[in-house]
């Protein structure tokens, strides 16, 4: 759609495009400031589209909804691990709840009382081949550790040379790991010399605590203790080596001297060392 403008100066009409509702004929010499005052009347927003809404309040229940929203969107908290009940309806820590190798062993062998030389030399070897490792790994290996160590009898492993050692890192059944074979060589050789001060097992036993924690999930299961680093201080001292504080405390639970069981698993206090709480 389009309007007329007439000049003064001139009859002919001039052609200006007018919104719809403002098609007319206006002079442009004696009415021009209306034309442009209608012009800007037109194209100016109206007050209500440049005005901001205010969002209506919101209902108690969409308060609700929007906090409930929040907290789900949270991170949750990781659960504390608790003995886990088997289909046989007993209870055992996470670790020994589905390998069945695991399980086994825990039935029947951890934390059951160990007082012998060749038992406790075994043990404080196989711990230190265990460092870095998961303990599955080194009990599927552990036969073959055996035979490889001459069944851990100290005095034959205290005698091995380098013949021994270039045959054990060429074994592919074992952990063949330099450091961990000289460790085990040096610790059989210290073991026959503690044997003039009452022996591996003497000493060892000589620190077991006053009393056993008692956990109910593993987080409240320690890894150290006063005792574990105590004993980790009196083998250095008398050579041995790969026997730190965290080793001795693994060392001490795997042979009963203290029971780190959950207080819900069905082997606690099955050592006879410990009484069940």
């Amino acid at each position: 759609m389009s309007g007329s403008l007439h000049c003064a100066c001139n009859t002919a009409p001039i052609e200006m495009h007018l919104p719809n509702h403002s098609k007319h004929l206006l002079p442009v010499g004696e009415e021009y400031d209306n034309v442009r005052a209608l012009l800007h009347a037109t194209h100016r927003p109206s007050r209500a589209s440049t005005m901001k809404k205010t969002p209506s309040p919101a209902t108690p229940a969409a308060k609700k909804a929007r906090a409930a929203a929040k907290k789900a969107a949270r991170p949750k908290k990781p659960q504390p691990l608790d003995a886990v009940v088997g289909a046989d309806g007993l209870a055992r820590p996470p670790w020994a709840a589905v390998d069945s190798l695991l399980k086994h062993y825990y039935d029947t062998e951890w934390g059951m009382p160990v007082r012998d030389e060749r038992g406790l030399f075994e043990r404080l070897s196989l711990e230190a081949f265990q460092s870095g490792l998961s303990w599955a790994t080194i009990l599927r290996k552990r036969d073959a550790f055996r035979e490889a160590f001459s069944n851990f009898d100290p005095e034959l492993v205290a005698a091995y040379g380098d013949k021994d050692v270039e045959r054990l890192l060429a074994d592919e059944r074992i952990i063949r790991n330099r450091a961990k074979i000289l460790a085990t060589i040096i610790n059989a050789a210290a073991t026959v010399r503690l044997r003039e001060e009452g022996g591996l097992a003497a000493l060892i036993w000589s620190f077991q605590p006053p009393a056993t924690p008692t956990p109910r999930t593993v987080a409240e299961i320690p890894t150290t203790s006063a005792e574990s680093a105590a004993l980790s201080k009196a083998l250095r001292k008398r050579g041995f080596v790969f026997v730190g504080p965290t080793t001795m405390h693994a060392l001490m639970e795997a042979t009963g001297i203290v029971d780190t069981h959950l207080v819900d698993s069905h082997r606690r206090g099955s050592s006879g060392v410990w009484p069940r709480k």
